[in-house]
């Protein structure tokens, strides 16, 4: 209780880890400099395919098809994923567990 592991303030209740509710302009341009590198490495190997006279793979090309680079994605998919629970519908992809590592681009149509 005393010396100097004693509570402090943030201790006692509420939240020790405080996540902000919007995402930050540095942490915004790192996430699209993330989905261009993606998207970068996506045409990498599908160049390197047709050098070869390969035939791409049936996941790049469901790939190719499903998923929209990072130009053609809407800021609010860019930075907001769907969520049942929330009261719009939408939250922050900052809140989403490792976030810088998994890839959320398609969202339910009409949300």
């Amino acid at each position: 209780m005393f010396g100097a592991f004693r509570a402090t303030p943030p201790l006692f209740g509420g939240l020790l880890w405080k996540i902000p509710w919007r995402l930050s302009t540095p942490q915004k341009r790192r996430q699209r400099k993330r989905l261009r590198l993606v998207d970068n490495v996506v045409s990498i190997v599908d160049n390197a395919l047709k050098k070869q006279n390969l035939e791409s793979t049936t996941k790049l090309e469901r790939w190719k098809e499903e998923m929209l680079t990072e130009a053609e994605m809407r800021p609010k998919d860019k930075y907001t994923m769907f969520d049942r629970k929330e009261k719009r519908y939408r939250k922050g992809i900052h809140k989403l567990p490792k976030w810088t590592r998994v890839s959320q681009r398609i969202n339910p149509p009409g949300f």
